[in-house]
């Protein structure tokens, strides 16, 4: 299959996708069915986790088309291959052993404190800081990667390659070029999964086909335009992991440096929002005038599950926290936002949107 990429114009991406587009209504999905955007960020994806187990809980709740990068591909794919092994309660099931065996990767010492206040210690940041004065080359010569066997152990990529239940989006980012790469679910490796979390500082680059990629939070954390435009539901639920709005700007020189690293991985998801808002905002609502892109834009519907006030999402430093005890704080917010959410908003999948991207990303 061609590779599909999004370079830095995704207006350009639309206008190629707009022409193939089917007119909306002709196809008809089921009413509560969303497509899922699930954002990466490391160990604070445990908060994904736990949206996703609410939403499971839900059984009028279907889904179509799932996109993530990182840690946010890690759960599509963990989610996908649990629902052909055993359906919602699988992909309940694979998505707690895959989280519990994160959980077992750090090793004792590393961690601290309890509830919200849970971190590095002091031996854990001193790894850390070390470890980012070496090339991967340096610390890394023989490319161990636990994570590898813990996808390879749980996982069955043959299966989830010619059975996947929902269309995936799986991002990586081309080192050479900086261009996203879509890796679609028939083309699904471990390799696929691992270049979506490489974090250049800490891995070695992943090859695919002679082609070197880095973590796809660089070029699309997650990428929303295929579920826009290559699912046939309107419905798209966003799971973030990064802050919209910080209330505190940053003045020491460690924690510039953390919201700098932040603002890389967020900026092309918050570009491409605002590209869809102005898009909906400059068709204008007189429908006599819509081509197809024009109407396809203003039949989506977008929600949020909200993480505000949320502390642990808003500490960069925890996004390398594996800890047990922290993985299942994040899952029980995520399930309390998410219940949260269904009670709110449940009913306005397949109606109208709940979140207002003309506000949030204008």
């Amino acid at each position: 299959m061609p590779e599909r990429s999004a370079s830095t114009s995704t207006l350009s991406a639309l206008a190629d996708w707009s022409s193939r587009l089917p007119w909306p209504g002709l196809r008809r999905t089921p009413r509560r069915c969303v497509n899922l955007a699930l954002q990466g960020g490391g160990a604070h994806g445990a908060f994904t986790w736990g949206v996703l187990d609410a939403l499971l809980d839900d059984p009028h709740l279907t889904f179509e088309g799932v996109s993530g990068s990182s840690a946010g591909a890690m759960n599509a794919v963990v989610f996908a291959d649990g629902w052909i092994k055993g359906g919602r309660e699988g992909a309940r099931q694979s998505l707690a052993t895959f989280w519990t065996d994160i959980g077992k990767q750090l090793p004792a010492g590393v961690a601290q404190g309890v509830g919200e206040s849970m971190g590095l210690s002091p031996v854990g940041k001193l790894v850390t800081s070390w470890v980012g004065h070496f090339s991967p080359a340096q610390f890394n010569p023989f490319e161990l990667n636990p994570l590898r066997d813990l996808l390879n152990r749980q996982i069955d990529f043959a299966s989830v390659r010619a059975h996947c239940p929902f269309k995936l989006f799986i991002g990586a980012t081309q080192a050479n070029t900086g261009q996203l790469r879509l890796f679609r679910e028939n083309e699904l490796t471990v390799e696929v999964l691992l270049a979506s979390a490489c974090l250049p500082r800490l891995h070695h680059s992943v090859e695919i086909e002679g082609e070197p990629y880095w973590d796809g939070g660089y070029s699309a954390n997650p990428a929303v335009f295929p579920l826009a435009f290559d699912c046939d539901t309107r419905d798209i639920l966003l799971v973030l992991l990064s802050p919209l709005r910080h209330e505190i700007t940053p003045r020491a020189v460690k924690d510039i440096e953390s919201r700098i690293a932040e603002l890389a991985f967020s900026a092309h998801f918050n570009r491409e929002m605002r590209m869809f808002a102005h898009a909906v905002a400059f068709s204008g609502s007189s429908w006599m005038n819509w081509g197809r892109l024009e109407r396809r834009l203003h039949a989506l519907r977008f929600h949020m599950v909200d993480t505000s006030e949320l502390t642990a999402l808003q500490r960069t430093d925890t996004k390398l926290l594996a800890h047990t005890p922290f993985l299942e704080m994040l899952r029980l917010q995520g399930q309390q936002r998410a219940v949260q959410w269904l009670n709110l908003h449940a009913d306005d999948v397949g109606t109208r949107s709940s979140l207002d991207i003309q506000k949030y990303f204008t």
